[in-house]
């Protein structure tokens, strides 16, 4: 059983979680964990539950508390954590391996001992700072601990980070350290150390113009906020940027007050090719796929020992956005101790949904690799694979280990060749999605609506792309309520559903990318077989797209190996609820009545656009010239308008085919 501070408090037993209930026997236990091994004084403990006031029977009440707390770890089955009283007040004994606090500061101090190697160091750090799993304390009702504890506690996570981004810039990995800056200054956006960190990364990376931009903004921000200029370390590196100098990878220089120079050195050439292969990091606020937890967490630490040939795989494909690459991360970082080599994610997309070339991705991990203890089992995710032989490189650069493969496609072939297991994910279970709305907002405002909360799930299709998406948007907007929500959701605007300062949390981004990836005869058939409703047969997908039955069927199963569609023959196959709204809207150009896009006009070519036979359709008396036939955008947009087919309905087009065969 362990304990999860560094977020909402939580117990954890293998695969099972429980995220407690605010309540006074969850304050008292933050209390104790925080001064884990450490006798907390009864006048502490009840300041913390009940603050200053407290009431005359706060001593009792006290011992009340310490009765339930003991009775929900027998409920959990908690034996080694055992809460004592002594003289005083009460002690909880813990250790790296049952409290995530101690965990954190053990990996930090392990780290800070590896500093005459930086790759090691660095990959410490990553797995010290993978610890952290979301807003601090969330769940626990204290003004004292929120007011002294959680700043303390959210300091040496600032540490670790400024210590990681050091290292970073360091070994020349600017453009990995850009997502983590960006994120950071955000939110701490007094915090110069950070600012520097980015407008040096920005640079390096050979983006001189936002690296001043960025240093223009933080810039205004002091002056507006705290009537004070940057510091001079921030000045230096403006005056740097803007006389072109080139600064190196050197370790920077220590100034007063504990933050760092950037010193000018040798010569650093933007990296051409991004850094692919990385540390992993946590999923915050992870909730739901507890079977599918269970399953990879059994199938990734089966004994491996006689296993011959190359690593134990597991594919995970589904959907856009349906989760995968969270899943794949929630469950590699829950499996720290089982993999001593590390835990690695390797980019196979890039942002524009291009693949990496298998070869340069194969020679990243390759050194990757060579820098881990010999012997040592390491867990690969293979982020966003686009085909089978993008994979199978990489496969062949591993002797030994655990391989998670994520993708939209099934990859049936490389399960052919090499084996695997394959998990296909669909929607959250209505309680998941209940969990994770709870998670993220808190169970007091989920509690309090609870109807309207099941309907936020059902309108977002209980697509966790489209959930994330909705509960960030609450999380910024406290005062509003969920019914609101409820019923904006149910005008069909979940497939509109984004963010506007994060492009990769947009239903219609990351859907339209994911679109633009197939073929346009694959494209515009999705689109058009969407628009059938929550389920269609062959037969009727045939008459709305004008093909024969044997072609209509194989092009359904390609859209149902790429994610868009589920299940197929013998049964009907369905389109996921968030697919079919944002489907929809994509099918509409704004003012304008619905487009009608159809497959490849192959017919100039002179071959029938509807079968195979290889023959065009005999044309219609009176017949032009066919117009072009439109393709849908290949951003997710909406199909062009074009001019009514004079030879008739598709399924008039499908008729004349087979008649002509």
């Amino acid at each position: 059983m362990r304990f999860q501070l560094l977020g909402p408090l939580s117990l954890h037993d293998g695969p099972e979680s429980v995220v407690l209930q605010p309540a006074k026997p969850t304050v008292l236990l933050t209390a104790l964990l925080l001064h884990a091994n450490s006798v907390v004084s009864a006048d502490y403990l009840q300041r913390a539950i009940w603050g200053e006031e407290q009431p005359a029977t706060a001593k009792a009440a006290l011992q009340t508390c310490v009765l339930r707390l003991r009775r929900l770890f027998t409920k959990h089955g908690v034996t080694e954590t055992p809460i004592e009283a002594v003289p005083g007040g009460y002690r909880i004994t813990a250790g790296p391996h049952t409290l995530d606090l101690i965990g954190f500061r053990e990996r930090v101090r392990r780290a800070a001992a590896l500093s005459h190697d930086p790759h090691a160091e660095l990959a410490a750090l990553r797995d010290a700072l993978a610890l952290w799993q979301g807003p601090l304390l969330a769940n626990v009702r204290s003004d004292l601990l929120h007011r002294d504890e959680v700043p303390r506690l959210a300091e040496e996570r600032l540490r670790a980070v400024e210590r990681l981004g050091d290292l970073h810039l360091r070994l020349g990995r600017c453009g990995e350290a850009l997502g983590d800056l960006w994120e950071v200054t955000r939110a701490h956006p007094g915090h110069e150390r950070f600012h520097e960190q980015l407008v040096e990364a920005l640079y390096r990376s050979g983006r001189q113009a936002e690296a001043l931009a960025e240093y223009r903004r933080v810039k205004e921000y002091l002056l507006q906020e705290l009537g004070v200029d940057p510091g001079s370390a921030l000045q230096r590196l403006e005056l740097a940027i803007l006389r072109g100098d080139d600064l190196g990878a050197a370790e920077p220089a220590a100034r007063p007050g504990g933050g760092q120079v950037p010193v000018p050195a040798a010569p650093l050439a933007a990296p051409k090719t991004p850094e692919l292969v990385t540390a992993l990091t946590a999923v915050p606020d992870f909730a739901g796929r507890a079977d599918e937890v269970a399953a990879l967490t059994a199938h990734l630490t089966a004994d491996t020992a006689h296993r011959p040939g190359g690593p134990l795989t597991v594919v995970l494909s589904g959907a856009p956005g349906i989760g995968k690459s969270a899943l794949a991360r929630h469950v590699a970082t829950r499996l720290a101790d089982r993999f001593p080599g590390g835990r690695l994610l390797v980019r196979m997309t890039g942002p524009d949904g291009l693949p990496y070339d298998p070869g340069t991705v194969a020679g990243q991990l390759t050194r990757a690799l060579e820098a881990r203890p010999p012997g040592s089992g390491t867990l690969l995710v293979l982020d966003d694979a686009v085909d089978a032989d993008q994979v199978r490189p990489l496969l062949a650069a591993c002797s030994g280990g655990a391989v998670v493969v994520t993708s939209r496609r099934g990859l049936a072939g490389l399960v052919a060749t090499h084996g695997g297991r394959v998990v296909r994910l669909g929607p959250f279970r209505p309680a998941e999605s209940h969990a994770l709305l709870r998670a993220v907002l808190g169970a007091e405002r989920v509690d309090a609506e609870p109807d309207e909360a099941r309907r936020v799930a059902e309108s977002c299709g209980h697509h966790p792309l489209a959930l994330r998406i909705m509960t960030a948007r609450l999380q910024t907007r406290p005062g509003l309520r969920l019914a609101d929500s409820a019923g904006w959701l149910a005008a069909g605007q979940a497939g509109r559903l984004a963010l506007t300062d994060a492009p990769g949390l947009s239903v219609p981004e990351v859907l339209g990318e994911a679109l633009g990836r197939l073929e346009p005869p694959l494209a515009d058939a999705f689109l058009e077989v969407a628009a059938l409703g929550p389920a269609c047969a062959t037969d009727e997908a045939a008459t709305a797209l004008g093909l024969c039955e044997a072609d209509t069927e194989q092009l359904l199963d390609r859209l149902a190996d790429a994610g868009f569609l589920e299940e197929g023959p013998p049964g009907p196959y369905r389109t996921l609820p968030l697919l079919r709204a944002w489907a929809g809207g994509a099918r509409r150009p704004p003012g304008g009545p619905a487009a009608h896009p159809q497959p490849a006009d192959t017919a100039r070519a002179g071959r029938c656009p509807h079968c195979r036979t290889g023959r065009k359709p005999t044309p219609a008396p009176h017949e032009g010239p066919r117009p072009a036939l439109p393709q849908a955008h290949r951003t997710g947009g909406a199909p062009r308008e074009h001019p009514p087919d004079a030879a008739g309905p598709p399924s008039a087009r499908r008729r004349e085919c087979e008649d002509t065969a």
